[in-house]
């Protein structure tokens, strides 16, 4: 090789390198330059104080900005998403838990359910950073079942019917694959990408078996959820898309809208059974901030109710035992509803899932930083189902089982499993060619509670979901692993060489491998959240006495105070909840704004939608 030819080649290799680390500087990093759009002060005074930055909060925040002649401020008790790369990396979601950006909430011991786990707590990761959960999420964008939200009005929520909510889903969305973008269900030019999940061959032969069990391929956002589904999540180009980058990074500083973080609010300030403002602590000092028009709790299903019984209202018993004075005696912090999973194992015999040396390749690494695809662009869920165990329901009512198919071999402890539970269950390391078919509950009868611990507002609350104490959660779950030995059994699975005797574990050898007895205590040991939890600030007409928030969410009994978030679900909907949260923020500010944003787009859907 002459001189000539090897500094071409080697100027060519330094241009490669060059191109490989620009484009990953720009992918991951894009949003470094969004600093901007915070503020380092708080005036004393503004017309809406938000509390909580997190899926509802930031968008709220986004939408009420776009009134210029209204002052807004926006608390976020965490920092920023600038912080950490891992939040926009999608497979690298699970690195996010036990971070500082994660409050790393567990719940109380369970009696019936979560035996397998340390001191029978479930772990329960929330996000603690300008996006909140959005930020830590595993991404699976689900809106839920039509039959959801028919049922919230059929229940007294009127105003929020699935055709009420379907355009607020589809203002949000920016679609982003061209199989669905012609559909009447999806939308373009939203602030929230809507992007495809499939990377590996796998992704095909999952709906290749769902076909054999005489399912049909859907496309559980559109017109019916039952059927096998391609997965669809919240990323753009690679990277997670996240309600603070979608909706507040992107729309540039403005002046009507204070965001300020690292600021931890203590309890709202209520006189005459109103709103006034907040007490927060910031920089480690005491401060408060009125609002002239509306507080709005948007701090999640956990924290949401925790601040309104700090501020006094609150089942009027509980108070009092924290020695609180009690303004208003409402049910907050009942009927917590979650979904949970069972995680069902598998080894393959083809080298094409997302093996730890998949992931570290080299062409993974290129094929991200230089496209945003690969294997690094998705969290690594390919298939869905929607499933009932009763038939008699179908098109009746929501299904019963949703599953996630990840196409990686679960590797690591990220769930609070005891050690020697553990070490029989999952793999020590994340080489292993496999999948993970994770069952989960849509509609679970259990029902929990949020309480306090003491009057201290930096005391964790006591979370009680109660899992498994409605014995038809087990039930479902036996069925949704009925599916999963079905799925198991079909021809394509045999090729890949599944082994459902991976699933025989020491700890249920009691009782016959397979059997209703062996599932029941395979889920009671087992199953945990799936980190859907809401319905704690309930929703509900004037005269539901179990409601804590009107159809409007407004705290009924307090003026000037609202609560957007996922703790107004008057039932928690079918699927993954960070959709129905955006929805839920977007119809609250046209609520507050007084004004009908969607009714272009509800003027083009079908009347028989």
């Amino acid at each position: 090789m002459t001189e000539d030819m090897m500094a071409i080649t080697q100027g060519i290799l330094v241009l490669c390198i060059a191109i490989v680390y620009y484009s990953c500087f720009v992918r991951v990093n894009d949003y470094n330059h969004h600093r901007h759009i915070l503020s380092d002060k708080i005036d004393d005074e503004y017309d809406y104080v938000i509390v909580g930055g997190g899926s509802a909060g930031s968008v709220l925040a986004s939408r009420l900005s776009e009134d210029r002649n209204i002052r807004i401020l926006l608390i976020e008790a965490g920092g920023f998403y600038d912080e950490n790369p891992d939040f926009h990396i999608p497979i690298n979601s699970l690195k996010l838990q036990n971070t500082k950006h994660d409050w790393e909430y567990y719940t109380v011991p369970q009696k019936v359910s979560c035996l397998a786990l340390n001191m029978n707590k479930s772990f329960v990761p929330r996000g603690r950073v300008l996006g909140g959960s959005s930020v830590l999420n595993s991404m699976q964008y689900t809106r839920g079942s039509r039959y959801d939200y028919d049922q919230w009005a059929a229940n007294g929520c009127i105003g929020w019917t699935y055709k009420d909510v379907l355009p607020y889903f589809l203002k949000s969305e920016d679609i982003q694959m061209d199989e669905l973008k012609s559909s009447v269900y999806h939308h373009s030019g939203g602030p929230m990408a809507v992007s495809g999940s499939l990377v590996t061959e796998l992704s095909d032969l999952y709906m290749k078996a769902g076909q054999e069990l005489g399912f049909n391929i859907t496309d559980y956002n559109g017109a019916d959820q039952e059927g096998f589904n391609r997965i669809q999540i919240s990323v753009r180009n690679g990277v997670r898309e996240a309600t603070g980058l979608a909706f507040l990074g992107r729309i540039d500083r403005r002046a009507n809208l204070d965001i300020v973080l690292e600021t931890f609010v203590t309890k709202v300030d209520i006189k005459n059974s109103s709103a006034l403002g907040v007490f927060y602590v910031r920089n480690g000092r005491k401060s408060y901030v009125a609002a002239r028009k509306e507080v709005i709790l948007s701090a999640g299903a956990i924290n949401s109710p925790q601040i309104l019984m700090l501020s006094g209202v609150g089942p009027k018993e509980h108070l009092e035992s924290m020695n609180i004075p009690v303004l208003l005696n409402r049910p907050v912090g009942n009927n917590m509803q979650d979904h949970m999973k069972a995680l069902m194992l598998t080894k393959i015999n083809k080298s094409i899932s997302l093996s730890e040396n998949l992931l570290n390749s080299v062409w993974s690494r290129l094929k991200y930083n230089l496209f945003g695809t690969g294997p690094l662009s998705i969290v690594g869920s390919e298939g869905s189902v929607f499933y009932y165990n009763d038939q008699s329901k179908r098109r009746r009512t929501s299904a019963d089982i949703q599953v996630m198919i990840f196409s990686k071999y679960m590797a690591g402890n990220y769930f609070n499993i005891k050690d020697n539970y553990a070490k029989e269950f999952i793999a020590e390391h994340g080489n292993i060619e496999g999948f993970n078919f994770i069952v989960s509950i849509t509609n679970p009868k259990s029902r929990g509670t949020v309480r306090l611990k003491s009057s201290d507002p930096f005391d964790y609350p006591l979370i009680d979901p109660q899992y498994l104490t409605d014995k038809r959660d087990v039930e479902n779950f036996i069925g949704g692993i009925r599916l999963w030995e079905r799925f198991m059994q079909t021809k394509t699975m045999k090729e890949l060489g599944v082994d459902m005797n991976q699933m025989k574990l020491s700890f249920c050898s009691q009782h016959k491998f397979s059997s209703d007895d062996y599932w029941e205590c395979f889920v009671r040991h087992l199953a945990f959240t799936v980190h859907h939890h809401s319905c704690t600030c309930k929703m509900g007409a004037d005269e539901d006495e179990t409601a804590v928030v009107d159809v409007k969410l407004r705290v009924k009994g307090i003026k000037g105070l609202r609560v957007v978030d996922a703790s107004v679900l008057p039932t928690v909907t079918s699927g993954n909840i960070n959709a129905p949260v955006i929805m839920v923020a977007e119809k609250a500010a046209d609520m507050i704004r007084g004004i009908d944003s969607v009714k272009d787009i509800r003027e083009k859907l079908p009347n028989d939608i």
